[in-house]
């Protein structure tokens, strides 16, 4: 009778508690992969701070708190096995009902269930999760039911992932348009948007004669920029997968285009030529009220867009990811508010031209600095170059041989503003009091600054690190000949890897950055591999999803992980897989090919691979992004960590994922 009441109350008890629960506050996420000929359901689910899941165990076994997962039956496929439970589980007895032992989880937990698929290579497995929670000292009850695809997996192991409850569709549309705004602020300070300034400012001063003409590109280019980035690049997204922009910023064929581009515009600003339309075009042009000035705007309009998803990938990859699994006002309206801050300062640059016109007023030196411009559209254009050459192997311009380039060329560039070099339209130097040339002050500076730049980059020829730009430069391990002068910040033997990794390194480890060449970094480029090497080494898995022409991902490695604190537990604590998402010139075995969903495309190359396991694993398409996992891939961090030059965060974040991979395995 003791028994028959003391489950009563507790039923009485979840009931009440139950009349007061709001909107269910856990993520469930569900994959699948192959288990011999059966398919492993997994069931992740994700609870804030603050909140503890209760287990699917009985703690009696007439307990009634516990969580239950129920499948509906189905003719396509059977229950095998009893249903696990993986997750740092911790048992508190409640006295509050009768000191009933409850088995909770802090964050999350991850059940699997084995399925066999009946005659069929696909399913749709639908049920019910009736779970409960405690936050507060209060009880909540919920069921959340779901509905999941599931097929017999071919060669590949990379899961398929289904998120709910996912926080940015949760979020207000005002939400998402406010912090995609400041994503588009953000991005303005990339360098791939940044160098496009001094085109703008050529291409408005060419167009905009007067103040209604500047007034009406402004809003032109302003408006093009949005819709480039709204609606064009939301439809390309949805058509052919969230990774086609970020795939075509990184096309060997896109970035020779690119060069091309910048390189016509070098050599026009260095006084060779004008870019302009035919004569019979302009002839066109006027008659029909500017319609081809619209089409000039657009076109630039385009450029931009096209140019800079190679480094506002990181910022809008959520929203492209989003996109693609099906949710449309969400991305919309970030894309809209993104596209918007983007065009702001473009758009004054076009309001306000007499600012550039009167600079050609007031004498010859605009010149100067239309030169000026030259040469850095130059350098520019052998960063394009260059990608192209990475991306294809080529290896015409590795690390020495750009670099000498741009010496070369800032060296030109300091010469010409101290008068030394003359080109075609230039005017000859200002006469002193005494008829004799001199070099004002500000080009004075500008040539100090650009012979000081120079002196900079020599030491790079003999393998110097050149923090400051190691962004824009290839590889290090593009490099063939160095001092090796550098002393290794960990040099003890017991820090070195016991296991070397083996898959793809005679093809990928020319595009090893400098502080793994440096510092003796041990990085594996296959993820299985990484996994085996990180179970046996018993150390945290920390996934680096990184490209080959990727800038941040350069700038993160230079600023943060050369650091002294960071490289040492980065080669004590953990083991690294580097996954290049943009890696197109290196195929997958034939056996490991497979068609990807989340992509729309059939995947053969290393970084389709990689790119479909960072999208449908973790729902981010962005480069540089951290995840970490352990020895049964679970997160041993609640989020991913995206590019973020703060060293002491890094820090912290690092030794938090080796803290919580000591807890769950003592």
């Amino acid at each position: 009778m003791s028994r028959f009441n003391r489950i009563l109350f507790l039923l009485l008890t979840v009931f009440f508690f139950r009349a007061a629960q709001g909107q269910n506050p856990v993520q469930f996420r569900f994959s699948q992969e192959a288990a011999g000929n059966d398919v492993l359901l997994k069931i992740k689910a994700i609870a804030p701070k603050g909140i503890q899941l209760v287990s699917v165990k009985k703690l009696p076994d007439d307990a009634p708190i516990y969580t239950q997962i129920k499948f509906d039956s189905s003719a396509s496929f059977v229950v095998k096995d009893s249903l696990r439970e993986n997750g740092a589980a911790h048992q508190v007895t409640e006295p509050d009902f009768n000191n009933t032992p409850v088995t909770y989880f802090a964050d999350s937990v991850e059940w699997q269930q084995r399925l066999h698929l009946k005659n069929t290579d696909s399913a749709t497995v639908k049920g019910t999760i009736a779970f409960f929670t405690k936050a507060a000292g209060s009880f909540n009850n919920y069921e959340e039911p779901f509905s999941f695809k599931v097929g017999k997996p071919a060669t590949n192991n990379i899961a398929s992932e289904v998120k709910g409850n996912d926080n940015l569709q949760t979020r207000s549309l005002g939400y998402i348009f406010f912090v995609s705004f400041l994503g588009g602020l953000l991005a303005l300070i990339t360098p791939c948007v940044f160098s496009m300034i001094p085109v703008t400012v050529g291409f408005f001063t060419k167009r905009s004669k007067t103040r209604q003409q500047g007034i009406r590109n402004a809003v032109s280019y302003s408006f093009s920029i949005v819709v480039i980035f709204t609606l064009l690049g939301f439809l390309i997204t949805l058509i052919f997968g969230p990774g086609a922009l970020n795939k075509l910023a990184t096309n060997w064929i896109a970035n020779l285009l690119f060069f091309l581009v910048f390189l016509l515009f070098g050599i026009s600003f260095l006084g060779a030529f004008d870019i302009q339309l035919p004569s019979s075009w302009q002839t066109a042009a006027d008659s029909k009220a500017g319609t081809k000035s619209f089409t000039g705007i657009f076109f630039m309009a385009l450029t931009l867009a096209l140019v800079s998803f190679s480094c506002t990938g990181p910022i809008i990859g959520n929203l492209i990811v989003l996109a693609s699994q099906g949710s449309y006002f969400g991305p919309l309206v970030g894309m809209f508010g993104f596209s918007l801050a983007l065009a702001l300062p473009f758009t004054l640059f076009a309001l306000f031209p007499s600012w550039i016109g009167g600079l050609g007023r007031a004498g010859g030196w605009l010149n100067a600095v239309k030169v000026t411009l030259g040469f850095l559209e130059l350098a520019l254009a052998l960063k394009f170059l260059s990608n192209a050459d990475l991306a294809q192997g080529w290896r015409l311009l590795d690390r020495e041989v750009f670099l000498s380039l741009w010496i070369v060329l800032f060296a030109l560039l300091g010469f010409y503003l101290l008068g030394k070099l003359k080109l075609h339209h230039d005017d000859e130097l200002p006469k002193n009091d005494f008829g004799l040339s001199y070099v004002s002050i500000p080009r004075l500076f500008f040539a100090i600054a650009s012979f000081a730049f120079m002196v900079y980059l020599i030491p790079g020829l003999w393998g110097a690190p050149l923090k400051g730009v190691s962004a824009f430069l290839p590889p290090y391990g593009t490099q063939d000949y160095t001092t090796n002068s550098s002393a290794t910040v960990v040099s003890s033997a017991s820090n070195e890897a016991t296991i070397k990794p083996e898959k793809y390194v005679k093809e990928m480890s020319a595009y090893e950055p400098e502080v793994v060449k440096k510092f003796g970094l041990t990085t594996f480029f296959d993820y299985d591999e990484a996994l085996a090497a990180a179970r046996k080494e018993k150390k945290p898995l920390m996934l680096d999803f990184t490209g080959i022409n990727c800038i941040n991902c350069r700038k993160m490695e230079a600023q943060v992980w050369s650091q002294p604190e960071v490289i040492k537990r980065l080669k004590e604590n953990f083991v690294i897989a580097s996954l290049y998402t943009d890696v197109q010139n290196v195929f997958i075995p034939e056996a490991e090919e497979f068609d990807s969903k989340e992509l729309n495309t059939h995947v053969n190359t290393l970084g389709e691979k990689f790119s479909h396991l960072q999208v449908s694993r973790y729902g981010v398409l962005a480069q540089p992004f951290y995840i970490f996992l352990d020895g049964q891939e679970q997160k041993l961090a609640p989020n991913g960590y995206p590019y973020d030059p703060d060293v002491q965060k890094f820090v912290q974040h690092l030794d938090n994922v080796v803290a919580e991979y000591k807890r769950r395995n003592p």
